[in-house]
């Protein structure tokens, strides 16, 4: 199923999609990633929304 969906995605025409990796400090003082898959076009949004 993965290899469906990587294939889709590497179309001519179809939108392009940039991976974003966040780090996320937890209660203890550790960090967290968190890995998310979003168009490029939202990158900068994404980056700029705290959680």
């Amino acid at each position: 199923m993965a290899k469906k969906v990587v294939a889709t995605l590497k179309q001519p025409g179809g939108a392009k999609f940039a991976k974003v990796i966040r780090a996320i400090k937890n209660d203890k003082g550790g960090y967290a990633y968190r890995e998310e898959m979003v168009p490029e076009a939202e990158v900068k949004n994404v980056l700029a929304k705290k959680d």
